[in-house]
């Protein structure tokens, strides 16, 4: 995973200034917007895993799906986007 990300950060599909701060590409403010146990903020940005990667880390669970956000990878509740497990800071 660390290396599938970090290729992508590296390969310039960020702008200049955002690239820079090793954030995943989020906007000031937006990484670290999320908390194990609550629901993602409406405000928080997410992308969709690949499914290489989800096949990598293991499906997840019926009601439950994976979002990246900044650096981290959620998984999250479908119907309420409660966080309930996280793989932290994949740019290091």
């Amino acid at each position: 995973m660390r290396e599938y990300y970090g290729e992508q950060f590296r390969s310039g599909r960020c702008p200049p200034g955002l690239a820079k701060k090793h954030n995943g590409c989020m906007p000031p403010g937006q990484a670290k917007k999320w908390q194990l146990g609550r629901p993602l903020p409406r405000d928080v940005i997410y992308y969709s895993v690949p499914q290489p990667l989800v096949m990598q880390i293991g499906v997840p669970p019926r009601g439950y799906r994976y979002v990246r956000v900044a650096t981290d990878i959620l998984l999250i509740a479908v119907g309420t986007g409660m966080v309930v497990d996280a793989i932290q800071d994949l740019g290091r």
